[in-house]
């Protein structure tokens, strides 16, 4: 018996069952006769439950999907995937930088009737008649000036702050220290745009050595006094040499209300940064936001946001769902705190009904959430763009796919993730329109590098060795699918083409297990040290595919001597209780990406704790510095050099072993469509058609069911 019909085969009596049941589940147009408002009910399905409908604590797909509907963001991505606004209508980015002066450095330039060593008037007067004479300069640096619209001088100044530090590992008590630092003066210059070069380029001008050479440390002084290495890390935190500072500044739209008539402000959105920050609500989105140094209301409809460090993400970063301070803010907490008799200095969002009961902005308004049964929504009528012309949206939970498939055909489902071995098949389907492409994101196995053996690279590259993903791909996703040899999405330029996929190599697999001291005994099983080569692989129930390949790795595994357990887990106990805990040897699992090449969160080492996504504890100091010069590189070729370098490192340790990117098929029903309005005023059907990525429910609140298969316009 092949792969192939293992996968499609059931039980006789199971299929008997499934149909006598499907006798019992009204058609489409049944629906409609006895139920009219089933023309305006959107109902979907998912494999899984949510875990949270909290914006900055989830981090599961059905989550995200469901908070999509019910809370709105600053900003998202339009057809051409060019940043719009939404709860804002505009913003401006600009730079604020710094640099101290450097009164030991020596200055000698042509540019400047100033020489020698220069105060901070004569620096300033430097800079000034530089940009007068621009017909000198080089292009670069003329650019440079150009982008200055300020400069001032700050004067020297005096601060005391305090900090803690252990002063020897085998203390258990953090010391308190003073820390007394006399700043020179310091340069400000406020910029047009971010110039990640400024300095590189004001160096022509001031000397190549002018800001490396400065040394804060002179400037320090600590009460009890510290050793040099720890003084020098002060002057580095309290001191930097330089400093970028990009800001944006949004402008907020006003009248938008939250679902229970509360206006939506600047508080609220600089009240969604600090929920993600504090560090009692163990958000997973910490990594995108610790680079702000403040955010800043300037009135109820303005915000201005400063970072800390150049980081090209920013703006991106602002398509997270925005809170409602007046329902989550610290009093908010503690009242719900004592009603429920808990600890008010404990208590934080993550036990807050608020996850059960979400309450946003969005054009859906939540209404129930039945666990592994039922979410359901009704439109917001105040949404400020318009109500969505669906009055209710209901995500129904459905882990077997086999009884997705057949709600769909009875009209139950509006929509279906078509599984591979149907895509031929339902593409041609006259009663269905077909959306495809290829995943943004990817699925693998990872390993949780904390536990032996997984914490050495041969072993975990011998895994991937002893895997045929070519049969994954050809037997279980019927071809609909590609290999992926790294983090990026495939379609990205960020992607390494030029690395090569691990080959499906059993001998060399035990080649590098031999190396690694695994050796076969007498029953065939790998051994070292008198202990089998032995763990548990788990992945979520509700994935057909996940399963199929769960079991071509354990049976390939198996070949070569390495003694793998399989477990299959209900979603939510999967991620909470496992992924979550970092209680697992190693998993089956796919991630999502977005289009920008920030790989923070999952990969850099500070992410390796509970309730973080680099859960397979990952660490590499290469790996980190690339992931920080990504963040900070607003070079579109420099940053794919960056990641290019970044894919070789990750390919070449094997956390993961990359199995694929599937290619994904949606079907709806062809009496969907997008409801629209010509230039007078006359009602018209559009068909639905994906933007670039392939998210074909970008324009949904428009979307439409109607009774008869419409007439419509490309």
């Amino acid at each position: 018996m092949t792969i192939k019909r293992i996968l499609i085969l059931v039980p006789t009596l199971v299929i008997l069952f499934l149909l006598q049941s499907y006798l019992w589940v009204p058609t489409y147009e049944e629906q409609t006769k006895g139920n009219p408002n089933r023309l305006h009910e959107y109902i979907t399905a998912s494999t899984g439950d949510a875990t949270s409908l909290n914006p900055i604590i989830s981090s599961n797909s059905t989550s995200s999907q469901i908070e999509s509907l019910v809370f709105d963001s600053l900003l998202d991505r339009d057809e051409e995937l060019r940043f719009r606004g939404r709860l804002a209508t505009s913003w401006e980015i600009s730079e604020e930088a710094y640099f101290y002066l450097n009164p030991h450095a020596v200055i000698h330039h042509a540019m400047t009737s100033d020489a020698g060593k220069t105060d901070a008037e004569g620096i300033v007067r430097i800079l000034r008649e530089a940009r007068k004479r621009v017909t000198d300069l080089d292009p670069v640096l003329k650019a440079t000036l150009n982008r200055i619209k300020k400069i001032m001088i700050i004067p020297p100044e005096k601060v005391v702050t305090t900090t803690h530090y252990k002063p020897a590992k085998e203390e258990k008590e953090e010391k308190e220290i003073e820390v007394i630092i006399q700043a020179p003066a310091r340069i400000k210059l406020s910029l047009t745009e971010v110039d990640q070069d400024l300095f590189i380029n004001l160096s022509k001008i001031l000397g190549n050595d002018y800001f490396a050479s400065f040394d804060g440390v002179q400037y320090l002084k600590t009460d009890p006094l510290v050793d040099k290495k720890r003084l020098a890390a002060y002057a580095k935190e309290y001191l930097p040499a330089i400093e970028h500072n990009p800001v944006i500044i949004f402008h907020l739209r006003p009248g938008v209300r939250f679902h229970d008539g509360h206006i939506f402000d600047a508080g609220d959105v600089r009240f969604t940064y600090e929920a993600i920050m504090d560090p009692k609500n163990l958000s997973p989105r910490t990594a995108d936001y610790e680079p702000i140094k403040e955010v800043e209301v300037l009135d109820s409809l303005t915000v201005r946001i400063v970072y800390k460090r150049l980081y090209s993400p920013a703006l991106g970063t602002w398509g997270m769902g925005i809170l409602p301070e007046h329902i989550l803010n610290q009093e908010a907490l503690k009242k719900e705190a004592e009603r429920l008799g808990k600890d008010p200095d404990k208590f934080s969002m993550r036990q807050s009904e608020f996850d059960r009961h979400p309450m946003g902005c969005g054009p859906f308004v939540f209404k129930e959430w039945k666990s592994d049964q039922f979410i359901d929504l009704d439109r917001f009528e105040d949404y400020w763009e318009g109500s969505p012309h669906y009055k209710r949206y209901v995500m129904r939970i459905i882990p077997d796919l086999l009884t997705q498939e057949m709600e769909f055909y009875a009209g139950t489902l509006d929509s279906y993730q078509v599984q591979p071995h149907q895509v031929e098949r339902l593409k041609k389907d006259p009663r269905f329109q077909s959306f495809s492409g290829t995943s943004f994101g990817y699925t693998y196995i990872g390993y949780n590098m904390r536990r032996a053996p997984f914490n050495d690279v041969r072993v975990r590259r011998a895994l991937g060795m002893a895997i045929d993903v070519n049969k994954i791909i050809d037997y279980v996703l019927y071809n609909q699918g590609e290999r992926i040899t790294g983090p990026f999405p495939k379609q990205t330029d960020y992607y390494d083409h030029k690395v090569q996929p691990l080959p499906y190599d059993p001998k060399g697999a035990l080649d590098l297990l031999k190396e690694a001291g695994w050796l076969r005994n007498e029953e065939g099983w790998l051994e070292k040290d008198g202990k089998r080569l032995e763990f548990t692989l788990i992945t979520n129930s509700g994935n057909d595919i996940r399963k199929a390949i769960l079991a071509i790795a354990q049976d390939g595994w198996k070949q070569i001597g390495v003694n793998v357990r399989t477990d299959i887990l209900e979603w939510s106990v999967f991620i909470q209780e496992r992924v979550h805990k970092l209680d697992f040897d190693a998993l089956i699992l796919g991630w999502v990406m977005g289009i920008d090449p920030d790989l923070y969160q999952i990969w850099y080492s500070n992410q390796t704790h509970p309730y973080q996504l680099n859960f397979v504890g990952f660490e590499n100091r290469e790996a980190d510095d690339l992931i920080i010069k990504i963040r900070q590189e607003y070079d579109f070729e420099k940053q794919v050099e960056f990641c290019h370098r970044l894919h070789k490192i990750i390919a070449r340790e094997q956390p993961y072993t990359f199995l694929y990117v599937g290619k994904w098929t949606a079907v709806l029903d062809k009496r969907i469509v997008i409801k629209d309005f010509d230039e007078d005023g006359v009602m018209l059907y559009k068909k639905i058609k994906p933007t670039k990525t392939g998210d074909y429910t970008f324009h949904f609140n428009r979307w439409l069911k109607i009774p008869e298969m419409p007439q419509l316009l490309d």
